[in-house]
Protein backbone atom coordinates (compact mmCIF):
# COMPACT_ATOMS: atom_id res chain seq x y z
CA UNK A 1 0.00 0.00 0.00
CA UNK A 2 1.31 3.26 -0.95
CA UNK A 3 1.92 5.88 2.01
CA UNK A 4 -1.02 8.45 0.39
CA UNK A 5 -3.55 5.49 0.15
CA UNK A 6 -2.38 4.73 4.05
CA UNK A 7 -3.10 8.25 4.88
CA UNK A 8 -6.35 8.60 2.77
CA UNK A 9 -7.50 5.73 4.75
CA UNK A 10 -6.64 6.90 8.42
CA UNK A 11 -7.62 10.12 7.78
CA UNK A 12 -11.21 11.28 7.88
CA UNK A 13 -12.41 15.03 8.36
CA UNK A 14 -9.08 15.52 9.92
CA UNK A 15 -9.51 12.68 12.66
CA UNK A 16 -8.76 9.21 12.93
CA UNK A 17 -10.68 7.30 11.09
CA UNK A 18 -11.92 3.90 12.62
CA UNK A 19 -13.14 0.97 10.29
CA UNK A 20 -16.30 0.55 9.71
CA UNK A 21 -18.76 -2.81 8.95
CA UNK A 22 -22.08 -3.61 7.18
CA UNK A 23 -23.79 -6.61 8.13
CA UNK A 24 -27.28 -7.19 6.26
CA UNK A 25 -29.88 -9.28 7.48
CA UNK A 26 -32.24 -10.34 4.56
CA UNK A 27 -35.62 -12.28 5.71
CA UNK A 28 -38.92 -12.43 4.37
CA UNK A 29 -40.44 -9.62 5.38
CA UNK A 30 -37.68 -7.37 6.36
CA UNK A 31 -34.04 -6.05 5.84
CA UNK A 32 -32.01 -5.84 8.75
CA UNK A 33 -29.11 -2.95 8.24
CA UNK A 34 -26.73 -2.82 11.25
CA UNK A 35 -23.18 -0.55 10.76
CA UNK A 36 -20.71 -1.50 12.89
CA UNK A 37 -17.25 0.70 13.79
CA UNK A 38 -14.59 -1.49 15.43
CA UNK A 39 -17.30 -4.20 15.95
CA UNK A 40 -19.10 -1.66 17.67
CA UNK A 41 -22.96 -1.34 16.39
CA UNK A 42 -23.63 2.85 15.87
CA UNK A 43 -26.82 2.64 13.15
CA UNK A 44 -29.10 0.19 13.09
CA UNK A 45 -31.95 0.21 10.57
CA UNK A 46 -35.14 -2.20 9.73
CA UNK A 47 -36.34 -1.70 6.25
CA UNK A 48 -39.79 -3.55 5.49
CA UNK A 49 -39.61 -5.21 2.40
CA UNK A 50 -42.46 -3.90 1.28
CA UNK A 51 -41.73 0.04 2.44
CA UNK A 52 -43.73 2.93 0.96
CA UNK A 53 -43.50 6.58 2.09
CA UNK A 54 -39.97 6.49 2.64
CA UNK A 55 -37.83 10.14 2.10
CA UNK A 56 -37.02 10.97 -1.04
CA UNK A 57 -40.18 9.19 -2.87
CA UNK A 58 -41.80 11.26 -5.24
CA UNK A 59 -45.59 11.38 -5.60
CA UNK A 60 -48.23 12.23 -7.93
CA UNK A 61 -50.88 13.78 -5.28
CA UNK A 62 -54.29 15.00 -5.18
CA UNK A 63 -54.76 18.43 -2.61
CA UNK A 64 -57.82 16.91 -0.61
CA UNK A 65 -58.10 20.28 2.30
CA UNK A 66 -57.41 23.38 1.94
CA UNK A 67 -56.38 24.95 5.46
CA UNK A 68 -55.91 29.06 5.41
CA UNK A 69 -55.80 29.05 9.09
CA UNK A 70 -52.70 26.64 9.05
CA UNK A 71 -51.22 28.11 5.84
CA UNK A 72 -51.11 24.54 4.58
CA UNK A 73 -52.55 21.50 1.93
CA UNK A 74 -53.92 18.24 2.98
CA UNK A 75 -52.61 15.96 0.13
CA UNK A 76 -53.41 12.60 -0.78
CA UNK A 77 -50.93 10.65 -1.49
CA UNK A 78 -52.41 6.93 -1.26
CA UNK A 79 -51.60 6.93 2.89
CA UNK A 80 -53.87 6.27 5.35
CA UNK A 81 -53.88 9.78 7.02
CA UNK A 82 -53.51 12.68 4.16
CA UNK A 83 -50.11 14.11 4.04
CA UNK A 84 -49.37 17.59 5.05
CA UNK A 85 -48.04 20.46 2.62
CA UNK A 86 -47.01 23.78 4.20
CA UNK A 87 -46.80 26.79 2.41
CA UNK A 88 -43.12 26.94 3.48
CA UNK A 89 -42.30 23.49 1.89
CA UNK A 90 -43.83 24.44 -1.36
CA UNK A 91 -40.87 25.28 -4.01
CA UNK A 92 -40.32 29.30 -4.97
CA UNK A 93 -40.25 27.27 -8.50
CA UNK A 94 -43.81 25.67 -8.01
CA UNK A 95 -45.56 27.34 -10.87
CA UNK A 96 -42.79 26.00 -13.07
CA UNK A 97 -43.00 22.42 -11.74
CA UNK A 98 -46.72 22.73 -12.21
CA UNK A 99 -46.44 23.69 -16.04
CA UNK A 100 -43.89 20.82 -16.03
CA UNK A 101 -46.33 18.44 -15.01
CA UNK A 102 -49.25 19.85 -17.38
CA UNK A 103 -46.89 19.92 -20.33
CA UNK A 104 -46.03 16.16 -19.63
CA UNK A 105 -49.51 14.63 -19.54
CA UNK A 106 -49.99 16.86 -22.77
CA UNK A 107 -47.41 15.92 -24.43
CA UNK A 108 -46.35 12.38 -22.80
CA UNK A 109 -42.92 13.78 -21.02
CA UNK A 110 -40.68 16.44 -22.44
CA UNK A 111 -36.89 18.08 -21.40
CA UNK A 112 -36.75 20.52 -18.38
CA UNK A 113 -34.42 22.27 -20.39
CA UNK A 114 -36.46 22.91 -23.05
CA UNK A 115 -39.63 24.48 -20.26
CA UNK A 116 -39.52 28.15 -19.71
CA UNK A 117 -38.92 28.99 -16.56
CA UNK A 118 -42.13 31.08 -14.59
CA UNK A 119 -41.70 33.34 -11.67
CA UNK A 120 -41.01 32.51 -8.82
CA UNK A 121 -43.98 32.46 -5.81
CA UNK A 122 -44.47 34.96 -3.38
CA UNK A 123 -42.06 33.95 -0.07
CA UNK A 124 -44.97 35.46 2.44
CA UNK A 125 -48.40 34.60 0.57
CA UNK A 126 -51.26 32.25 1.26
CA UNK A 127 -51.57 28.64 0.40
CA UNK A 128 -55.11 29.37 -1.01
CA UNK A 129 -53.56 31.66 -3.66
CA UNK A 130 -51.36 29.00 -4.92
CA UNK A 131 -53.35 25.74 -4.40
CA UNK A 132 -57.18 24.64 -5.41
CA UNK A 133 -59.06 21.47 -3.94
CA UNK A 134 -58.49 18.85 -6.52
CA UNK A 135 -55.57 20.27 -8.31
CA UNK A 136 -52.86 17.86 -9.35
CA UNK A 137 -49.69 18.41 -7.73
CA UNK A 138 -46.19 16.67 -7.55
CA UNK A 139 -44.40 16.33 -4.04
CA UNK A 140 -41.65 14.59 -2.62
CA UNK A 141 -41.53 12.85 0.93
CA UNK A 142 -39.62 15.01 3.37
CA UNK A 143 -40.58 13.04 6.21
CA UNK A 144 -42.12 9.71 6.67
CA UNK A 145 -45.62 9.08 8.55
CA UNK A 146 -44.90 8.99 12.79
CA UNK A 147 -47.35 7.80 15.34
CA UNK A 148 -50.63 9.37 14.27
CA UNK A 149 -49.32 11.53 11.62
CA UNK A 150 -49.19 11.12 8.30
CA UNK A 151 -46.28 12.12 5.67
CA UNK A 152 -44.81 15.87 6.02
CA UNK A 153 -44.50 16.87 2.09
CA UNK A 154 -42.23 19.15 0.06
CA UNK A 155 -42.53 20.51 -3.63
CA UNK A 156 -38.92 21.34 -3.75
CA UNK A 157 -38.12 17.76 -5.59
CA UNK A 158 -34.54 16.62 -5.46
CA UNK A 159 -32.85 13.53 -6.48
CA UNK A 160 -29.47 12.31 -4.63
CA UNK A 161 -26.76 10.51 -6.33
CA UNK A 162 -23.42 9.78 -4.87
CA UNK A 163 -21.20 13.51 -5.38
CA UNK A 164 -24.59 15.26 -6.43
CA UNK A 165 -28.22 15.97 -5.92
CA UNK A 166 -30.05 17.41 -8.88
CA UNK A 167 -32.59 20.35 -8.04
CA UNK A 168 -35.23 20.19 -10.97
CA UNK A 169 -35.83 24.40 -11.99
CA UNK A 170 -33.77 25.96 -9.65
CA UNK A 171 -30.77 26.62 -12.05
CA UNK A 172 -28.50 26.70 -9.25
CA UNK A 173 -25.26 25.54 -7.48
CA UNK A 174 -24.41 24.99 -4.53
CA UNK A 175 -21.08 23.53 -2.33
CA UNK A 176 -21.33 21.66 0.62
CA UNK A 177 -20.45 23.63 3.62
CA UNK A 178 -18.21 21.04 4.95
CA UNK A 179 -15.68 21.44 2.03
CA UNK A 180 -13.53 24.33 3.82
CA UNK A 181 -10.98 24.54 1.07
CA UNK A 182 -11.73 28.02 -0.81
CA UNK A 183 -10.42 26.76 -3.87
CA UNK A 184 -11.82 23.52 -3.94
CA UNK A 185 -14.79 24.81 -3.39
CA UNK A 186 -14.33 27.48 -6.65
CA UNK A 187 -12.90 24.63 -8.70
CA UNK A 188 -16.06 22.58 -8.06
CA UNK A 189 -18.52 25.15 -8.40
CA UNK A 190 -16.84 26.09 -11.37
CA UNK A 191 -16.89 22.97 -13.28
CA UNK A 192 -20.26 22.01 -12.12
CA UNK A 193 -21.96 24.93 -13.96
CA UNK A 194 -19.45 24.08 -16.89
CA UNK A 195 -21.71 20.77 -17.06
CA UNK A 196 -25.28 21.60 -16.07
CA UNK A 197 -28.01 21.50 -17.91
CA UNK A 198 -30.20 24.05 -18.57
CA UNK A 199 -33.13 24.72 -15.73
CA UNK A 200 -31.53 22.21 -13.33
CA UNK A 201 -29.76 23.34 -9.72
CA UNK A 202 -27.18 21.40 -8.50
CA UNK A 203 -26.08 20.65 -4.61
CA UNK A 204 -22.28 19.56 -4.38
CA UNK A 205 -22.10 17.19 -1.65
CA UNK A 206 -19.14 16.60 0.97
CA UNK A 207 -17.26 13.62 -1.03
CA UNK A 208 -17.14 15.27 -4.09
CA UNK A 209 -14.00 16.92 -2.99
CA UNK A 210 -11.12 16.12 -5.55
CA UNK A 211 -13.12 14.35 -8.31
CA UNK A 212 -12.63 15.03 -11.67
CA UNK A 213 -15.03 16.25 -14.61
CA UNK A 214 -15.79 12.96 -15.81
CA UNK A 215 -17.39 11.27 -12.78
CA UNK A 216 -19.72 14.64 -12.37
CA UNK A 217 -20.75 14.70 -15.76
CA UNK A 218 -21.47 10.38 -15.29
CA UNK A 219 -23.55 11.09 -12.31
CA UNK A 220 -25.27 13.98 -14.10
CA UNK A 221 -27.24 12.70 -17.34
CA UNK A 222 -27.95 9.10 -14.99
CA UNK A 223 -29.72 11.60 -12.49
CA UNK A 224 -30.92 13.32 -15.15
CA UNK A 225 -31.95 10.38 -16.75
CA UNK A 226 -33.92 9.05 -13.52
CA UNK A 227 -35.81 11.91 -13.31
CA UNK A 228 -37.02 12.47 -16.38
CA UNK A 229 -37.77 8.79 -17.43
CA UNK A 230 -40.08 8.74 -14.37
CA UNK A 231 -42.17 12.06 -15.11
CA UNK A 232 -42.51 10.94 -18.46
CA UNK A 233 -45.54 8.03 -17.31
CA UNK A 234 -47.31 10.59 -15.70
CA UNK A 235 -49.58 11.05 -18.25
CA UNK A 236 -50.69 7.33 -17.66
CA UNK A 237 -51.00 7.35 -13.83
CA UNK A 238 -54.00 9.07 -12.05
CA UNK A 239 -52.82 10.60 -8.75
CA UNK A 240 -52.36 9.33 -5.86
CA UNK A 241 -49.26 7.14 -7.45
CA UNK A 242 -45.47 6.75 -6.85
CA UNK A 243 -43.49 8.38 -9.97
CA UNK A 244 -40.01 7.95 -8.45
CA UNK A 245 -39.07 6.10 -5.41
CA UNK A 246 -36.06 6.83 -3.57
CA UNK A 247 -33.36 3.60 -3.56
CA UNK A 248 -33.29 1.35 -1.11
CA UNK A 249 -31.83 1.99 2.87
CA UNK A 250 -29.15 -0.34 1.91
CA UNK A 251 -28.05 1.32 -0.89
CA UNK A 252 -28.75 5.11 0.28
CA UNK A 253 -26.13 4.56 3.14
CA UNK A 254 -23.99 3.11 0.80
CA UNK A 255 -24.11 6.36 -1.37
CA UNK A 256 -24.14 8.25 1.79
CA UNK A 257 -21.35 6.82 3.81
CA UNK A 258 -19.33 4.86 1.70
CA UNK A 259 -15.42 5.92 2.58
CA UNK A 260 -12.13 4.08 3.10
CA UNK A 261 -12.65 3.23 6.35
CA UNK A 262 -15.38 0.28 4.99
CA UNK A 263 -13.63 -3.19 5.29
CA UNK A 264 -16.36 -5.72 5.02
CA UNK A 265 -20.22 -5.68 3.45
CA UNK A 266 -21.93 -8.68 4.84
CA UNK A 267 -25.12 -9.91 3.42
CA UNK A 268 -27.00 -13.43 3.55
CA UNK A 269 -28.83 -13.08 -0.18
CA UNK A 270 -26.93 -14.15 -2.61
CA UNK A 271 -29.22 -11.62 -5.11
CA UNK A 272 -28.81 -8.59 -2.88
CA UNK A 273 -24.74 -9.13 -2.61
CA UNK A 274 -24.58 -8.92 -6.26
CA UNK A 275 -26.84 -5.93 -6.80
CA UNK A 276 -24.63 -3.90 -4.09
CA UNK A 277 -21.32 -4.90 -6.17
CA UNK A 278 -23.19 -3.61 -8.98
CA UNK A 279 -24.26 -0.37 -6.98
CA UNK A 280 -20.29 -0.08 -5.66
CA UNK A 281 -19.12 -0.65 -9.37
CA UNK A 282 -20.94 2.70 -10.27
CA UNK A 283 -19.72 4.55 -6.77
CA UNK A 284 -16.49 3.36 -5.93
CA UNK A 285 -15.34 0.46 -8.28
CA UNK A 286 -12.57 -0.26 -6.65
CA UNK A 287 -14.63 -1.23 -3.08
CA UNK A 288 -16.48 -4.53 -5.03
CA UNK A 289 -14.05 -6.58 -2.67
CA UNK A 290 -15.35 -5.84 0.03
CA UNK A 291 -18.99 -7.70 -0.47
CA UNK A 292 -18.96 -10.48 0.91
CA UNK A 293 -21.81 -13.70 0.98
CA UNK A 294 -22.66 -15.60 4.39
CA UNK A 295 -24.32 -18.43 4.21
CA UNK A 296 -28.13 -18.02 5.30
CA UNK A 297 -27.78 -21.25 7.08
CA UNK A 298 -25.51 -19.01 9.29
CA UNK A 299 -27.05 -16.35 11.58
CA UNK A 300 -25.57 -13.85 10.59
CA UNK A 301 -26.82 -11.03 13.73
CA UNK A 302 -25.81 -13.74 16.10
CA UNK A 303 -22.37 -14.38 14.09
CA UNK A 304 -20.81 -10.78 14.08
CA UNK A 305 -22.03 -10.08 17.75
CA UNK A 306 -25.16 -7.55 16.61
CA UNK A 307 -27.88 -9.54 18.36
CA UNK A 308 -26.24 -9.18 21.45
CA UNK A 309 -25.45 -5.62 21.05
CA UNK A 310 -29.37 -4.95 20.40
CA UNK A 311 -30.07 -6.49 23.96
CA UNK A 312 -27.94 -4.84 25.73
CA UNK A 313 -27.75 -1.12 23.64
CA UNK A 314 -31.59 -0.82 23.01
CA UNK A 315 -33.64 -1.34 26.07
CA UNK A 316 -34.68 1.44 28.85
CA UNK A 317 -31.59 1.25 31.46
CA UNK A 318 -28.06 1.23 29.16
CA UNK A 319 -24.75 0.36 30.83
CA UNK A 320 -21.68 2.70 29.58
CA UNK A 321 -19.14 2.50 31.84
CA UNK A 322 -17.97 1.49 35.36
CA UNK A 323 -21.27 0.66 36.37
CA UNK A 324 -22.57 4.30 35.12
CA UNK A 325 -26.09 3.81 33.39
CA UNK A 326 -28.64 5.77 31.30
CA UNK A 327 -32.03 5.55 31.50
CA UNK A 328 -33.86 6.52 27.94
CA UNK A 329 -37.39 6.78 28.33
CA UNK A 330 -39.86 8.16 24.81
CA UNK A 331 -43.15 10.14 24.98
CA UNK A 332 -45.31 11.86 22.19
CA UNK A 333 -43.39 14.93 22.76
CA UNK A 334 -40.13 14.61 23.43
CA UNK A 335 -36.98 11.93 24.94
CA UNK A 336 -35.52 12.01 27.70
CA UNK A 337 -32.54 10.95 28.99
CA UNK A 338 -31.07 10.55 32.89
CA UNK A 339 -27.66 10.22 33.68
CA UNK A 340 -26.75 7.75 36.26
CA UNK A 341 -23.46 7.40 38.50
CA UNK A 342 -24.91 3.91 39.92
CA UNK A 343 -22.82 1.87 41.79
CA UNK A 344 -19.62 3.48 39.96
CA UNK A 345 -16.51 3.01 42.21
CA UNK A 346 -14.97 6.66 43.26
CA UNK A 347 -12.07 7.24 41.57
CA UNK A 348 -11.59 11.18 41.65
CA UNK A 349 -10.43 13.07 44.57
CA UNK A 350 -14.12 14.42 45.13
CA UNK A 351 -17.53 14.53 43.60
CA UNK A 352 -17.26 17.37 41.08
CA UNK A 353 -14.61 15.40 39.44
CA UNK A 354 -16.13 11.98 39.22
CA UNK A 355 -19.21 13.77 37.99
CA UNK A 356 -17.57 15.58 35.44
CA UNK A 357 -16.08 11.93 34.51
CA UNK A 358 -19.44 10.29 34.62
CA UNK A 359 -20.63 12.96 31.89
CA UNK A 360 -18.49 13.41 29.76
CA UNK A 361 -18.71 9.48 29.02
CA UNK A 362 -22.55 9.98 28.79
CA UNK A 363 -22.11 12.32 26.15
CA UNK A 364 -20.54 9.94 24.11
CA UNK A 365 -23.59 7.17 24.93
CA UNK A 366 -25.82 9.97 24.23
CA UNK A 367 -24.68 10.89 20.76
CA UNK A 368 -24.63 7.40 20.25
CA UNK A 369 -27.74 6.32 21.30
CA UNK A 370 -29.17 9.26 19.22
CA UNK A 371 -27.72 7.71 16.07
CA UNK A 372 -28.54 4.08 16.86
CA UNK A 373 -32.37 4.70 17.50
CA UNK A 374 -32.48 7.43 15.45
CA UNK A 375 -34.33 9.53 17.91
CA UNK A 376 -35.76 12.38 16.35
CA UNK A 377 -37.36 15.87 17.90
CA UNK A 378 -36.27 17.61 21.38
CA UNK A 379 -34.21 15.30 23.48
CA UNK A 380 -33.49 16.51 26.75
CA UNK A 381 -30.41 14.80 29.18
CA UNK A 382 -30.54 15.29 32.67
CA UNK A 383 -26.87 15.44 33.59
CA UNK A 384 -25.34 14.73 36.70
CA UNK A 385 -25.44 18.18 38.83
CA UNK A 386 -21.70 20.25 38.78
CA UNK A 387 -21.22 23.45 40.14
CA UNK A 388 -17.96 24.56 37.86
CA UNK A 389 -18.85 26.62 34.79
CA UNK A 390 -15.84 25.25 33.65
CA UNK A 391 -16.80 21.73 33.63
CA UNK A 392 -20.25 22.34 32.67
CA UNK A 393 -18.10 23.83 29.03
CA UNK A 394 -16.34 21.29 29.13
CA UNK A 395 -19.79 19.00 29.00
CA UNK A 396 -21.20 21.24 26.24
CA UNK A 397 -17.89 21.28 23.98
CA UNK A 398 -17.48 17.33 24.44
CA UNK A 399 -21.27 16.79 23.31
CA UNK A 400 -20.98 19.12 20.26
CA UNK A 401 -17.81 17.12 19.22
CA UNK A 402 -19.27 13.83 19.67
CA UNK A 403 -22.30 14.97 17.57
CA UNK A 404 -20.15 16.28 14.98
CA UNK A 405 -20.28 12.35 13.27
CA UNK A 406 -24.04 12.75 12.96
CA UNK A 407 -25.29 13.39 9.59
CA UNK A 408 -28.90 14.32 10.46
CA UNK A 409 -29.59 17.78 11.14
CA UNK A 410 -28.78 19.03 15.22
CA UNK A 411 -28.40 21.73 17.19
CA UNK A 412 -26.94 21.52 20.55
CA UNK A 413 -27.50 23.76 23.32
CA UNK A 414 -25.50 24.35 26.68
CA UNK A 415 -26.85 23.33 30.10
CA UNK A 416 -29.52 25.23 31.74
CA UNK A 417 -29.50 26.48 35.17
CA UNK A 418 -31.36 22.71 36.35
CA UNK A 419 -28.22 20.90 34.75
CA UNK A 420 -30.47 19.80 31.61
CA UNK A 421 -29.15 19.69 28.18
CA UNK A 422 -31.60 20.30 25.06
CA UNK A 423 -30.74 18.94 21.82
CA UNK A 424 -33.26 18.91 18.76
CA UNK A 425 -32.25 16.44 16.36
CA UNK A 426 -33.94 16.09 12.44
CA UNK A 427 -36.73 13.69 13.12
CA UNK A 428 -37.62 12.14 9.30
CA UNK A 429 -38.56 8.48 10.61
CA UNK A 430 -40.03 6.77 13.39
CA UNK A 431 -37.40 6.37 16.35
CA UNK A 432 -36.11 2.83 16.26
CA UNK A 433 -37.48 0.69 19.15
CA UNK A 434 -36.43 -2.80 20.23
CA UNK A 435 -38.26 -4.90 22.68
CA UNK A 436 -35.30 -6.53 24.77
CA UNK A 437 -37.51 -7.73 27.21
CA UNK A 438 -38.28 -11.63 26.48
CA UNK A 439 -41.76 -13.85 27.28
CA UNK A 440 -41.10 -16.14 30.10
CA UNK A 441 -39.51 -19.13 28.10
CA UNK A 442 -41.27 -21.32 30.99
CA UNK A 443 -44.65 -20.12 31.18
CA UNK A 444 -45.20 -18.19 28.19
CA UNK A 445 -46.83 -15.66 30.42
CA UNK A 446 -49.37 -18.20 31.58
CA UNK A 447 -47.09 -18.30 35.29
CA UNK A 448 -47.69 -21.85 35.08
CA UNK A 449 -44.70 -23.93 33.62
CA UNK A 450 -44.99 -26.81 30.61
CA UNK A 451 -42.51 -29.58 31.61
CA UNK A 452 -39.51 -29.08 30.32
CA UNK A 453 -38.98 -32.97 29.00
CA UNK A 454 -42.07 -32.46 26.36
CA UNK A 455 -40.13 -30.01 24.18
CA UNK A 456 -38.27 -32.91 23.08
CA UNK A 457 -41.73 -34.73 21.98
CA UNK A 458 -43.16 -31.31 20.74
CA UNK A 459 -39.90 -31.20 18.61
CA UNK A 460 -40.21 -34.70 17.21
CA UNK A 461 -43.93 -34.55 16.45
CA UNK A 462 -43.58 -31.38 14.61
CA UNK A 463 -40.53 -33.41 12.69
CA UNK A 464 -42.81 -36.30 11.77
CA UNK A 465 -45.64 -34.16 10.35
CA UNK A 466 -43.38 -32.23 8.17
CA UNK A 467 -41.36 -35.62 7.02
CA UNK A 468 -44.49 -38.02 6.69
CA UNK A 469 -47.36 -34.77 5.95
CA UNK A 470 -45.40 -32.65 3.84
CA UNK A 471 -43.35 -34.93 2.60
CA UNK A 472 -39.64 -33.04 3.18
CA UNK A 473 -36.51 -34.64 3.04
CA UNK A 474 -33.99 -31.74 3.68
CA UNK A 475 -34.85 -30.63 7.39
CA UNK A 476 -32.74 -27.61 9.53
CA UNK A 477 -33.96 -27.33 12.82
CA UNK A 478 -32.54 -24.47 14.56
CA UNK A 479 -32.85 -24.12 18.56
CA UNK A 480 -30.86 -22.58 21.52
CA UNK A 481 -27.72 -24.16 22.14
CA UNK A 482 -28.74 -25.89 24.96
CA UNK A 483 -31.69 -27.75 23.18
CA UNK A 484 -29.14 -28.07 20.48
CA UNK A 485 -26.14 -29.94 22.29
CA UNK A 486 -28.75 -31.84 24.36
CA UNK A 487 -30.31 -33.16 20.55
CA UNK A 488 -26.66 -33.84 19.13
CA UNK A 489 -25.18 -35.29 22.25
CA UNK A 490 -23.20 -39.28 21.88
CA UNK A 491 -22.64 -41.11 19.14
CA UNK A 492 -26.37 -42.23 18.79
CA UNK A 493 -27.61 -38.84 19.11
CA UNK A 494 -31.76 -37.83 19.00
CA UNK A 495 -30.68 -36.14 15.24
CA UNK A 496 -28.84 -38.96 14.42
CA UNK A 497 -31.73 -41.01 15.13
CA UNK A 498 -34.66 -39.21 13.57
CA UNK A 499 -32.69 -38.90 10.58
CA UNK A 500 -32.22 -42.73 10.79
CA UNK A 501 -36.01 -43.03 11.61
CA UNK A 502 -37.34 -40.70 8.95
CA UNK A 503 -34.60 -41.30 6.76
CA UNK A 504 -34.15 -38.02 6.32
CA UNK A 505 -31.12 -35.33 5.74
CA UNK A 506 -31.39 -33.45 9.54
CA UNK A 507 -29.13 -30.60 10.25
CA UNK A 508 -29.17 -28.73 13.89
CA UNK A 509 -28.39 -25.16 14.14
CA UNK A 510 -27.62 -23.49 17.38
CA UNK A 511 -29.08 -19.94 17.11
CA UNK A 512 -28.24 -17.86 20.55
CA UNK A 513 -30.83 -15.49 20.20
CA UNK A 514 -33.48 -17.97 20.75
CA UNK A 515 -35.36 -18.16 24.04
CA UNK A 516 -34.16 -21.34 25.64
CA UNK A 517 -37.75 -23.01 24.36
CA UNK A 518 -37.88 -21.83 20.65
CA UNK A 519 -37.48 -23.94 17.52
CA UNK A 520 -38.15 -23.32 14.00
CA UNK A 521 -38.19 -25.79 10.87
CA UNK A 522 -36.59 -24.34 7.53
CA UNK A 523 -36.28 -26.58 4.05
CA UNK A 524 -33.20 -26.95 1.99
CA UNK A 525 -33.86 -23.80 0.69
CA UNK A 526 -33.62 -21.72 4.33
CA UNK A 527 -37.09 -20.83 4.54
CA UNK A 528 -39.31 -21.62 7.39
CA UNK A 529 -41.72 -24.44 7.18
CA UNK A 530 -45.03 -23.98 8.25
CA UNK A 531 -48.19 -25.64 9.35
CA UNK A 532 -48.33 -26.60 12.72
CA UNK A 533 -47.59 -23.37 14.95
Amino acid sequence: MSLGLFVEKIKINNSIAVSSELVIDVKAEEIVIALLKEKKLVELTKEKTSMQFAVGDIYLGKVKKIMPGLNAAFVNVGYEKDAFLHYLDLSPQFHSLDSYIKQCIARKGMSVSKLKLEPEINKTGKISDILTVGQWVAVQVAKEPISTKGPRLTSELSIAGRNLVLMPFADKVSVSQKIKSSEERKRLKRLIESIKPKNYGVIVRTVAEGKKVAVFDAELKELLERFETAFKHIRDMEPPKLILGEIDRTSAILRDMLNPTFENIYVNDITLSKEIKHFLSTIAPEKQDIVKYVSPEIPILDHFGVDKQIKSSLGKTVSFKNGAYLIIEHTEAFHVIDVNSGNRAKLGDDQESNALEVNLAAAEEVARQLQLRDMGGIIVIDFIDMQKAENRQKLFEKMKECMEIDRAKHTVLPLSKFGLMQITRQRVRPAMTVDTTELCPVCHGSGKAEAAILIVDKIEDELEFYVCEKKNKTIILKVHPFVGAYLKKGLFSLRRRWAFRYHISLKIIDVPSFYIYEYHFYNRYNRELEGVK
